[in-house]
């Protein structure tokens, strides 16, 4: 991605960042190439969320409540789809109005200029691919967003409720830092210089906080620390894990927009920080259980994916294998120890993996991007990129908490959050969809 013939990602890099080389081209080109790597791509993010994600999640819920999981990701894949395309593009990327340098509205929230794709035809180019494909391209990361936070709620909230909030999560959360962060010179995290490649701010950290403050609104599952609450189905969740990892050199390898070096490149760290991190947690959990699980493998796979993603354009082999066992180790303590100390349910881990997770790597992105641990940054100044890190990571955790929090207290007071208790003892398969994922 660093090279001198890397084409523009309207808005990974801040111009604050001088040491950085240009991000734009001096006139936009259609490399064929480029627009088949990314075509490829956002095939692999939508295969992320369906099937990945849901068979991942599927897996790790009680057998009556599976079909609720599934359900709920195909219906926030078709929900998102729309919004994107009525409003959420515009916010994240129209950047009319917007002035390096000025904090105004602009610095924080798109315009409405793109509303329903608007302008934007098979000719529109952005950088050297159709802007048509990096609004799909983009779309599937506003998809899987919101699909991740279900996890941290699973088995207990209203699908009602759960797809008002994240309609309107996606809006107000995402699309703002998206735009912040990636929406181009005069967007706030832009200008600061900070390293996203893609997405451990826009897509981890956000999801990660909003499931926490999900969980702790709607409360613990019926029985949660007396009754055991096992995964009904690991193969499901392992042959998701291992869609999730496949699909991931498209989320982190696509965001290069180009086929080159730093595609290739940012594919190679991903694979080694998901090794890194899966085989870290399954030496923890051997080491003090007695034996390695799966589920231990798999969660540590994702914790590595999910911790290499900002950094991922930026760092080198080294980058990725310092990265990966940071996240095994401290993704597995807040996943584990942390969250029996504090004691609330999130279902399935989405804080501990994927807010963690992303924690860690956007402040590490700061350390491994320099050119003495392998990075393509040169002569970085750490200090100063991860002090710039850390802002971005801390402003992204107090509004993303804060919006959250009040969506899902405005919701609990129109709709209600939470199925009846009778509706969870039963399982929401057949109380909100009328099936079961069983024929038992």
């Amino acid at each position: 991605m660093m090279t001198g013939t890397t084409r523009v990602w309207g808005g990974l890099l801040g111009a604050a960042a001088a040491a950085l080389p240009a991000h734009a081209r001096a006139a936009d080109a259609l490399d064929s190439g480029d627009t088949a790597w990314i075509l490829a791509s956002t095939a692999l993010v939508l295969f992320m969320t369906i099937p990945g994600l849901a068979l991942f999640y599927g897996g790790l819920v009680r057998v009556k409540n599976v079909l609720s999981v599934l359900m709920q990701c195909l219906a926030l894949t078709s929900m998102c789809t729309i919004l994107w395309l009525v409003c959420g593009y515009s916010l994240a990327f129209d950047s009319a109005g917007m002035t390096a340098g000025v904090t105004n509205l602009h610095s924080f929230i798109g315009g409405l200029g793109k509303v329903f794709a608007r302008g934007i035809d098979a000719a529109a180019l952005s950088g050297s691919i159709p802007e048509i494909l990096f609004f799909v391209f983009q779309m599937t990361f506003a998809i899987i967003t919101p699909a991740l936070i279900v996890g941290a709620f699973a088995e207990r909230m209203r699908f009602s409720a759960m797809l008002i909030f994240s309609g309107t999560w996606l809006l107000l959360v995402y699309a703002p830092i998206c735009h912040m962060t990636w929406g181009g010179e005069g967007g706030f995290f832009y200008d600061l210089g900070v390293f996203d490649f893609a997405g451990g701010i826009v897509v981890h950290i956000t999801a990660g906080v909003a499931a926490l403050v999900a969980c702790l609104v709607i409360g613990p599952r019926r029985g949660y620390g007396t009754t055991a609450m096992p995964p009904h189905n690991m193969t499901m969740t392992a042959t998701g894990t291992a869609m999730l990892w496949v699909g991931w050199f498209g989320f982190n390898g696509g965001s290069a927009l180009a086929a080159d070096g730093s595609a290739a490149m940012a594919i190679v760290v991903t694979q080694i920080s998901a090794a890194t991190a899966a085989f870290t947690w399954m030496c923890i959990e051997w080491r003090l259980q007695g034996r390695p699980s799966v589920l231990g493998l798999a969660t540590g796979a994702i914790a590595g994916l999910a911790a290499v993603t900002p950094a991922s354009g930026f760092i080198g082999p080294m980058g990725g294998l310092a990265i990966g066992a940071a996240s095994g180790v401290i993704c597995w303590w807040a996943s584990t120890r942390i969250k029996m100390a504090l004691g609330y349910d999130d279902s399935l881990d989405v804080f501990g993996v994927h807010g963690v997770g992303g924690f860690v790597g956007t402040i590490l992105a700061g350390v491994f991007a320099a050119g003495a641990f392998g990075g393509n940054q040169g002569d970085l100044a750490i200090g100063r990129q991860v002090g710039i890190q850390l802002i971005a990571a801390v402003v992204t955790i107090v509004y993303t908490g804060g919006v959250s929090w009040l969506i899902l207290v405005i919701i609990d007071r129109i709709v209600g959050l939470r199925v009846t208790d009778e509706d969870e003892l039963r399982g929401l398969d057949t109380t909100l969809h009328a099936e079961v994922g069983y024929d038992l």
